[in-house]
């Protein structure tokens, strides 16, 4: 079976949505930018990029290869009654903007109320980077964490808020560095009750 290393983990390859160019090809394509940037691909500094670029995008991108439902497959029923908010906050998280293809990076903050059990505190943030190593908007990116949530751990509600820095701001356009992006989704009790709105801001924001 072909597997893809991610970190400390074997997770099963998953198809991507297109073909992929080989090797050499997508280093040709690097060269190319290399020059229509306005520098020298041969010089001595840039002789090895290519081949750095490539290695980088395997691992700033392997979030296409990793599957949320594998992340969150293993729960623990066992949690001594335990069914109020779970909240993981201040998750860094480090993503790509599809529209201009540089970073933007900041904090995710995740809760949920547990309905059949709880998932290991280390996998939201594994879920968090599942998505965050693809190309994405804010928004989409924050869709996409809490509909695996409910798809895959079926909670009483969850809530997940981003904010985020995008260097598509920063560095070029507008160029407004320390302009912070803010987006957030509840679903389930969090979306019908705005006392448990409430508290999931309280939580997030206390020292």
């Amino acid at each position: 079976m072909d597997v893809t290393i991610k970190r400390d983990k074997i997770l099963p390859a998953r198809p991507l949505p297109v073909e992929r160019p080989s090797r050499e090809e997508a280093a040709a394509a690097v060269r190319t930018l290399i020059a229509w940037a306005g520098d020298d691909p041969d010089r001595e500094g840039m002789l090895d990029t290519p081949d750095r670029v490539l290695d980088a995008y395997g691992e700033l991108f392997d979030g296409y290869a990793a599957d949320p439902e594998a992340t969150l497959q293993k729960t623990f029923k066992d949690v001594g009654g335990y069914d109020d908010i779970v909240l993981v906050k201040d998750i860094p998280f480090y993503s790509h903007c599809e529209h201009h293809m540089v970073p933007f990076f900041g904090l995710a903050h995740i809760a949920y109320l547990p309905h059949d059990g709880v998932v290991g505190l280390s996998k939201l943030a594994r879920l968090t980077n599942v998505f965050a190593h693809r190309f994405q908007t804010q928004e989409n990116l924050t869709a996409q964490i809490i509909d695996a949530i409910n798809d895959h751990l079926n909670p009483r509600g969850a809530a997940v808020m981003l904010e985020a820095e995008h260097m598509c701001m920063s560095m070029r356009g507008v160029k407004t560095p320390g302009a912070k992006t803010v987006t957030h989704r509840f679903t389930g009790v969090f979306a019908e009750d705005r006392d448990e709105q409430d508290r999931f801001f309280s939580m997030v924001h206390r020292g």
